[in-house]
């Protein structure tokens, strides 16, 4: 038998291994708010990024806009074409050779009363920040159990730990994220699999603008409470800090972040403060 070996250039063997020692996150939502800012904010701390949204072109700019353009992947996708994550998880590790998070960030809010809003709208909330959310961690799962690693940072809201008028199927899908990942994280712990919930507040980006009204269209205003919120920089910055330390659930805002501890140390209190607030 003739034994081949192939000997590399110096200089190519390092840049490969170089490559494969870089951490890779995936981040959905990546176009805009939250998830762009988080993009930036990794690339910057030496991570390579695959950037998935539905809008592909703002996701090419986002690229070109980060500090290392070389160490982003453009990877659109919609969290309703849950039959095509199979695949576009198989593009994903293919980017960079692995996976080592995920950062759910994709999903549309909402602003309409229960009464007025019909069930078509519901579902399509839920379709996307639950069951776009979940399936999308089923697909990248087992390469996280293979490698008996792996992280998934999930954005949740304040209002997936309480309800909040105009956003009740946002808060319910919200909700039902928590259940579902700390189910995953007792599940996985021997897997070294880790789920760290981010619970934003006020932010300052267009998610109020992008919220669905009752009869699915987008609100196209911007929340008072959201252009005084806090900058998506600040957020990325906290959000970053939280998966680095492994935090299993970390709030992210200003004085709406009390409204965490009223909720579980005064409810009725909390209820009576709500009831009385401008939300819109």
């Amino acid at each position: 038998m003739i034994e081949i070996n192939i000997l590399l250039p110096t200089s190519i063997t390092k840049e490969y291994t170089s490559s494969m020692s870089k951490k890779v996150i995936w981040i959905t939502g990546a176009s805009s708010g939250i998830g762009e800012a988080s993009a930036y904010k990794f690339v910057n701390e030496g991570y390579q990024v695959i950037l998935s949204a539905r809008n592909e072109e703002a996701l090419k700019k986002v690229k070109t806009a980060s500090s290392h353009p070389e160490n982003c992947k453009v990877l659109p996708l919609d969290l309703v074409d849950q039959h095509l994550f199979a695949e576009k998880t198989a593009e994903a590790i293919a980017a960079f050779g692995h996976i080592d998070s995920v950062l759910h960030n994709g999903g549309i809010s909402q602003r309409s009363l229960i009464r007025d809003t019909p069930i078509e709208v519901d579902r399509k909330l839920m379709e996307v920040n639950f069951f776009g959310t979940v399936a999308l961690t089923k697909a990248i799962l087992p390469h996280f159990i293979e490698r008996k690693s792996g992280q998934f940072g999930v954005i949740s809201s304040l209002v997936g730990k309480f309800g909040s008028p105009y956003r009740s199927s946002y808060a319910a899908a919200k909700h039902a994220l928590h259940g579902f990942f700390e189910s995953l994280r007792l599940e996985h712990f021997e897997e070294n699999i880790s789920v760290t919930m981010i619970c934003p507040g006020f932010i300052k980006t267009d998610v109020s603008k992008n919220a669905l009204t009752a009869d699915g269209t987008p609100l196209n205003e911007m929340d008072k409470a959201q252009e005084n919120g806090m900058s998506a920089d600040e957020c990325a910055k906290q959000i970053y800090s939280a998966l680095k330390k492994r935090k299993e659930e970390v709030y992210i805002g200003g004085k709406e972040t009390m409204g965490i501890y009223l909720k579980r140390f005064v409810p009725t209190v909390f209820t009576k403060i709500l009831r009385k607030s401008e939300v819109r």
